[in-house]
């Protein structure tokens, strides 16, 4: 691979990803495995203007030792250091970059509910401390392959061409394997900015998803509630940035006390550590009341009802099958790649930037919608070439959104 192309990317990741100011710090986690890209990343981020950069590195192993050595009661909880950390980003609200790369089934084999246990305690404590800082920070998830994560996508070559061929493909659809990426996302954020302008003008009230596979789910929107694509800006300064390299969705979030119906997903889900496959998830007032899965159901159930209000949905999105991930012809087993290849859903938290006017809001007034609260998000597909949606407007008209997964407008 030529240098200057992986260079390119790490440029894109720090110019337009998570926008760098001059003289803002950045904290990037990532895994021990990809230091070498890393160190290319921690010198694009100084050229863009950082004032200091600081890495945490994660190792799947360790986490797999912490779980199975670690005393439960600690881990649960952000210790002084941990509190220290949160304490900082409220002081200067840095840049977080996550670089993903871990193997889908890094963690198989682990105690998945003491896992659930201290992630939704931990997460929680988090949460008081994220609360407050999230919205005035940028941040970003883009991918770098691992040899493990490779060997999943291409179990057929050696690991070294494997991950060759992952990053090929994470380069071109990221849209930097030719050209100047900036310049080419640029033009592919106008492209979803027009769809989200389009969804935003129909004034839709609900939506109604059907499938050959089974799918049929009514959902309802909320008003005041805005369609989002490609960047977004932080509350108080309107800094622009990319939460999501790739990313190919146009997005919302749906009342959280109307939603029934069936659902299935079209594609597997990684999470924790494990693989979700075959799997279907039943809604009765905007509540989860039923989730089978043939492969990880007691992860995802984990997930989904020991998350506090991990049982409501907090996203529909909206993404055509010919979208270039989808066009790949390969499952990523990564929620960052394979949500942006088909539409999908998100159980667990709404984005409450999506309301109308949300920078000028008091707390008081934003808690006042009907929108999800939760500790958790989790991403699932479920769209295929059979996929329709059709929207109902405030005033009854019927308008075909999708038709056979792909944009019908």
């Amino acid at each position: 691979m030529d240098s200057t192309i992986v260079e390119n990317y790490a440029r894109l990741l720090a110019r337009t990803g998570v926008n760098i100011l001059e003289g803002q710090e950045v904290f990037i986690t990532a895994s021990v495995e990809i230091y070498d890209f890393i160190r290319i990343l921690i010198k694009e981020c100084y050229k863009a203007g950082a004032s200091r950069v600081y890495v945490t590195y994660t190792d799947s192993e360790k986490t797999k030792a912490d779980l199975a050595y670690g005393k439960e009661e600690l881990f649960a909880h952000l210790n002084e250091m941990d509190k220290a950390q949160q304490e900082h980003f409220l002081k200067v609200y840095p840049c977080r970059i996550f670089i993903e790369s871990d193997a889908p089934d890094a963690l198989q084999g682990i105690d998945q509910a003491k896992n659930g246990r201290i992630s939704a305690s931990k997460t929680k404590e988090i949460w008081k401390y994220r609360a407050l800082w999230d919205s005035e920070c940028q941040w970003l998830i883009a991918g770098y392959p691992s040899a493990g994560w490779a060997k999943k996508v291409f179990p057929e070559l050696p690991v070294e061409e494997a991950k060759e061929e992952l990053l090929k493909l994470i380069l071109k659809v990221s849209r930097a394997d030719k050209g100047d990426p900036i310049e080419n996302w640029k033009e592919h954020d106008r492209n979803l900015v027009s769809h989200m302008d389009k969804m935003n003008a129909l004034g839709l009230k609900s939506l109604h998803y059907t499938s050959k596979k089974g799918t049929d789910l009514h959902i309802e929107l909320v008003d005041n509630v805005i369609w989002e694509a490609g960047g977004e800006y932080t509350k108080t300064k309107r800094i622009h940035f990319q939460p999501n390299m790739p990313t190919e969705e146009c997005f919302t979030s749906p009342n959280k006390f109307k939603t029934e119906g069936i659902v299935y997903a079209t594609k597997p889900l990684s999470l924790r550590g494990e693989l979700v496959e075959d799997f279907f998830i039943r809604f009765h007032e905007g509540k989860i009341v039923e989730v089978h899965a043939k492969k990880g159901e007691e992860v995802l159930k984990d997930a989904i009802f020991n998350n506090e209000n991990g049982c409501y949905l907090g996203e529909c999105a909206l993404v055509p099958v010919d979208s270039p991930i989808n066009q790949t012809g390969r499952l990523f087993f990564s929620t960052l790649y394979d949500e942006n290849a088909s539409c999908h859903l998100a159980f667990g938290r709404a984005f409450t930037m999506l309301i109308k006017g949300y920078e000028n809001l008091s707390k008081e007034e934003i808690d006042a919608y009907p929108l999800n609260e939760s500790t958790t998000h989790v991403d699932f597909m479920i769209g295929d070439e059979t996929l329709d949606i059709v929207g109902t407007t405030k005033d009854g008209k019927e308008i075909p959104i999708f038709k056979s997964g792909r944009w019908a407008i």
